[in-house]
């Protein structure tokens, strides 16, 4: 077993970008010091962004949930309803742009179009809706969909993945979000969502993807019972992809809400087991730009802490959402508090786009935003009397 000293090495090779092991990784996520790992990895981000290490950034976004009808059925997820349940629900067309006029209206940059595994719902739903928004809003980036959404269409239409990702990319699909990532490794993955894909499947189609000059971010589901080990192979194999493609911008790793879902919370992460996680995460994925700290599941105190464990991005303001939500994360927030949380973290804000420019440095609090509509998570359909903004005079799409 190695002792203090040992991985005081190996987390001084990490802090200056040195590749480590998965065995490492796996050693000082479960043994080192909390505040080491987290200094270490602080030295690592503050290395990578040498220059603009004071900055942490975050996007204004929606998130539009087109359907819950899925054949899917994951065990964690309480957005879902099957195809035949009386709960099923799709938006149309107009709905759908109505809410993306509303995003441009307060300042959004991107849409992140997702939902569930419709029956019907083939690659050519998705070349309409991508090819009719872009049409409409040109300057809207749509950073959506997953692996498993591709595996799915593709099958619905009768094609390879390959050309359902070639399809929806010249419809208007910019980038895709990395759902359904949940967790890799084989066991951790039937166990929660055993009518997905593979993990390996998963990352092929990504790995597709990114040869074909589609970039996505990687997401990681934390605390449905998956072992310390698992977690580390889960990032394991994101970096050997990452090795090959270089297409993962970020690594966003999130915790499991309990709420109306089959898991029931018999098992969740703790906030120190994510913490230890965004760290580890920042030293192991050396070859990955971006982690991104997930307050929406963890609470705005954890996203604040994740910027001095490695994180140098506290995610959106996300204007709707209704998936975690509706599995019991309660978590609100407003761009004025953001910007706030990131500054008591001694940071300066920026506003960033999909691929990480700095649209806005925040620089000034004497020159900060003040729209007080722009609030995230205020328009959850998961949250009772929820809805798509009612105080703003919605934009007609012409």
């Amino acid at each position: 077993m190695p002792d203090n000293a040992d991985r005081q090495a190996v987390l001084d090779r990490a802090a200056e970008g040195g590749r480590i092991t998965p065995e490492e990784a796996l050693d000082l996520y479960r043994s080192a010091p909390l505040h080491a790992l987290g200094a270490a990895a602080d030295a690592a981000r503050r290395k990578r962004y040498a220059g603009t290490e004071h900055i942490a950034t975050y996007i204004i976004e929606r998130n539009i949930n087109y359907t819950n009808s899925c054949v899917t059925a994951c065990k964690f997820c309480a957005f879902y309803a099957s195809p035949k349940s009386d709960d099923v629900w799709t938006r149309d067309l107009d709905d759908i742009l109505r809410r993306c006029a509303e995003t441009v209206e307060l300042g959004g940059t991107q849409i992140m179009f997702q939902g569930g595994h419709h029956p019907d719902y083939g690659v050519e739903y998705y070349e309409e809706h991508f090819a009719a928004i872009k049409e409409r809003f040109p300057e809207l980036v749509i950073h959506s969909l997953g692996a498993s959404e591709v595996q799915h269409m593709a099958k619905i239409s009768g094609v390879t993945p390959e050309e359902a990702i070639r399809r929806i990319h010249a419809a208007g699909l910019d980038s895709f979000a990395g759902a359904g990532a949940e967790l890799l490794p084989a066991r951790a993955r039937t166990a929660i969502a055993p009518l997905k894909e593979s993990g390996e499947r998963w990352l092929e189609i990504m790995e597709t993807a990114h040869d074909l000059g589609v970039e996505s971010t990687s997401t990681m589901l934390m605390g449905t019972g998956e072992t310390n080990a698992e977690r580390i192979e889960h990032l394991r194999m994101i970096r050997d992809v990452q090795d090959r493609t270089g297409g993962f911008r970020a690594f966003i790793p999130y915790t499991y809400q309990p709420e109306n879902n089959h898991l029931k919370g018999r098992t969740q992460a703790t906030l120190f087991e994510y913490l230890r996680m965004i760290s580890i995460a920042r030293l192991f994925l050396h070859n990955v730009a971006h982690i991104q700290g997930s307050w929406l599941t963890t609470g705005k105190e954890a996203g604040q802490l994740s910027l001095h464990y490695g994180a140098d991005d506290l995610g959106s303001v996300m204007l709707e959402e209704n998936v975690v939500s509706s599995a019991g994360a309660k978590h609100r927030s407003n761009r004025m508090e953001l910007l706030d949380l990131i500054r008591a973290a001694d940071r300066v804000p920026a506003q960033r786009s999909t691929t990480y420019e700095h649209l806005v440095v925040h620089e000034d609090p004497a020159e900060d935003p003040s729209d007080d509509r722009v609030v995230s998570h205020f328009s959850s359909t998961a949250i009772e009397g929820g809805s798509a903004h009612p105080e703003l005079n919605l934009i007609e799409a012409k």
